[in-house]
Parts: C-alpha cells; sequence; structure tokens
C-alpha cells in the first residue's frame, strides 16, 4: 500500500513540474515577444536621435559607474530569500 501512496507521490510532483515548465516555457515565448516590441521601440528612437544629432555613444561613456553597477541583476535564490 505504501508503494502505491509513493507512486501517486511521484506522479503527482512529476505533474506538477510539468505543468510549472509548460507555464514557463510560454511566459519566455511571451516575454521574447515584448522584447522584441521594446527592441524595435528603441531602434526607432535611436534612429530619431542621430537624425538630430544627438551623439549616444558620447551620451554612454558620461554614465557614471555607479548607474552601471544597478543595472546587474539580481539573483534568483537573493529575491526568494
Amino acid at each position: 500500500m505504501a508503494k502505491k501512496e509513493s507512486n501517486a507521490n511521484t506522479d503527482e510532483q512529476i505533474g506538477f513540474h510539468k505543468g510549472a515548465l509548460t507555464t514557463l516555457a510560454k511566459e519566455r515565448e511571451e516575454m521574447l515577444r515584448i522584447l522584441q516590441i521594446v527592441e524595435q521601440l528603441m531602434q526607432m528612437h535611436i534612429k530619431s536621435l542621430k537624425g538630430l544629432g544627438v551623439d549616444l555613444a558620447e551620451a554612454a561613456k558620461n554614465v557614471k559607474v555607479s548607474e552601471k553597477k544597478e543595472w546587474k541583476k539580481k539573483r534568483i535564490e537573493d529575491i526568494i530569500k
């Protein structure tokens, strides 16, 4: 009897993880679609700024090092603690 309960528990865990992966894969696809839209919009603005004579390379050089450090990603382990 304990073996049947163990198999049922294992099957439930497998189903849970498969479902989570399916959901996350769909979320990733949507995130990539959104990212592509954002990238297209950014490229349009960059093109417009260049047309107006703005030197974006020079502006990027002037970004403070402290601001660059803020851009680093947090690890998931640090977020869920």
